[in-house]
This record gives structure tokens, C-alpha cells and sequence, in this order.
């Protein structure tokens, strides 16, 4: 009596054993080898979604160009080689898991004020049974797009006249933004109600935030102006999608003098030429 007791606890344990190793070794796949695999649901009859494009990610900060970087963040002439280098050698993001999400940070600062770059990677995997990847990254984007109000490309082609989006060369109008700015996020920030001595943006309507048809698969820009009692704030965000890859783009301006309203079109060509630049690089393999 006492063998048949202890067979089946033998059994179980062993099975535990085993569910365990078998649960360590699908989890496994954080490292460089960019392990997707998606084990079906249990009960679940669908099947798993279809892997997508891009199965890596590129090193963020070596890949933006630096004469890109130069035009982005033009230095002052009083600035020595070595403040300028370690400016545009960047700031890697902090992430757990860099064959998924990526990032890097730029700052410089002026006596007029400093401007921030951010640039940022996610590339999407699903886990939901008949949900491939692709998939899962459209409605990722959708969410982001929806989150910074971003009219569909119908309402923006009925209510907006045709503007051709604005070049790289766009010449500066001014340089920095305020050193208490913070890094980019690419957030909507939030916005206070212009003084009487700051005209209010003026943006054609061409400018305004809208959906964009160069980048990837779906792609939008969004343009908030904010003042404060020490200068005026422009961000830039800039969001696309290419197949299962999510790239954001922040990129803004403070000036110090009130007077100066930094450009929407100045921006927001300087951001536009980046994103092309990187949507041409096609990311990991």
C-alpha cells in the first residue's frame, strides 16, 4: 500500500519538474538571439500570429547620422570639438530588453536655450492567439495616434488644403530651449495660454498635426507651442510605423526670448528629415 501511495506523488513531482524547465526555456528569449516564440494558449484552437518583419533592432545612438545630428542640434561657435562630440555621441535609453526597445538621448545647450532629441525603437511581438505582429504594431500606433488627437487622413484632406511637408534644409530661425526643459518625451505637453507678448503660433494649416504619407506603413507629426514666464516651448513628435517596428521621434526647441516663438516649420522639417533618414535605414535584420 504504502509503493502505490508513493508512485503517483513520484509522478507528480516529475511532471512539475518538467512543466518548469519547459516554461525557463520559453522565456528565454530576452537575449540576443531574439527569441518570439508564442506557445498556443491552452483551449485555444487559434493559431499562433504570423512573426513580423523585423526580428532585430540597429544601436540607436550610432544610428542617426552625425551631419543629421549637426543640423538638429547646430552648435554655437563658442562650443570646443570636445563639447560638441560628447553632445552628439548621445545618451543610450535605459531598457530591459534592447532586441525589443531601444532609444538614445540628445541635448545641447546655448545661451539662447537648449534643444532635446529623443529617438526611440519598439519592435512589436505578439502573444495573442491569430494576432501576428503587424497586427499588434497597428494597434499600437492607432492607440498613439488617437492619444495625441491626430485627425484621419480623410478629415485632414477635407478640412486642411494640400501643403507639401516641409525638407531637412529648412533654415534655423533659432537655437536652443530652456535648460529646465527636460529631455523629450514625445507627450503632448502641457500647454498654458500665450502671454500678450507671444503671438500665437501661426502655423499654416499645412503645419498642423496630421497624418503623414512618406514614412512606413502610417506615420503622423503632432506640434504643441507652450510659453512659460522663461521662454517659449515647441515639441515635436514624430510617429511611424514600418511593418512590426514603432519609431518615435521628439524633438524640441525652447527659447528664452519671449519675443522668438521657435518655427513649426522650421522643426518640424528639421524632425521630417530624420524620420526619412530613418525609415530609409531599414532598422535590425
Amino acid at each position: 500500500m504504502q509503493r502505490r501511495a508513493y508512485a503517483p506523488a513520484a509522478a507528480l513531482v516529475a511532471a512539475v519538474l518538467t512543466a518548469g524547465l519547459t516554461s525557463c526555456s520559453g522565456a528565454s528569449g530576452t537575449g540576443g538571439g531574439g527569441d518570439d516564440s508564442k506557445p498556443g494558449q491552452p483551449g485555444s484552437s487559434a493559431p499562433a500570429g504570423e512573426p513580423g518583419k523585423y526580428r532585430g533592432l540597429p544601436e540607436p545612438c550610432g544610428y542617426v547620422n552625425r551631419d543629421t545630428l549637426r543640423r538638429l542640434l547646430p552648435a554655437g561657435e563658442d562650443e570646443s570639438e570636445a563639447e560638441i562630440e560628447k553632445v552628439y555621441k548621445g545618451q543610450a535609453a535605459i531598457t530591459y530588453d534592447t532586441d525589443r526597445r531601444v532609444g538614445c538621448r540628445w541635448r545641447l545647450e546655448t545661451p539662447e536655450g537648449t534643444r532635446h532629441l529623443s529617438v526611440d525603437f519598439e519592435r512589436v511581438v505578439s502573444y495573442q492567439p491569430g494576432v501576428s505582429d503587424e497586427q499588434r504594431a497597428q494597434q499600437l500606433y492607432a492607440r498613439e495616434a488617437t492619444a495625441a488627437h491626430i485627425p484621419t487622413a480623410a478629415a485632414s484632406a477635407s478640412s486642411a488644403p494640400a501643403t507639401p511637408a516641409p525638407s531637412s534644409g529648412s533654415p534655423s530661425t533659432s537655437a536652443g530651449a530652456h535648460p529646465q526643459g527636460g529631455a523629450a518625451s514625445g507627450k503632448p505637453s502641457a500647454t498654458a495660454s500665450p502671454s500678450p507678448s507671444v503671438p500665437p503660433s501661426g502655423s499654416p494649416s499645412g503645419l498642423a498635426p496630421r497624418a503623414l504619407d512618406d514614412l512606413g506603413d502610417e506615420a503622423f507629426v503632432d506640434d504643441k507651442l507652450s510659453t512659460t514666464g522663461s521662454g517659449v516651448h515647441r515639441d515635436i513628435a514624430i510617429v511611424f510605423r514600418s511593418a512590426n517596428v514603432l519609431v518615435s521621434i521628439a524633438y524640441d526647441q525652447w527659447s528664452t526670448d519671449r519675443q522668438h516663438v521657435p518655427s513649426s516649420e522650421d522643426l518640424q522639417g528639421r524632425a521630417h528629415g530624420l524620420a526619412r533618414e530613418l525609415d530609409a535605414g531599414h532598422f535590425g535584420n
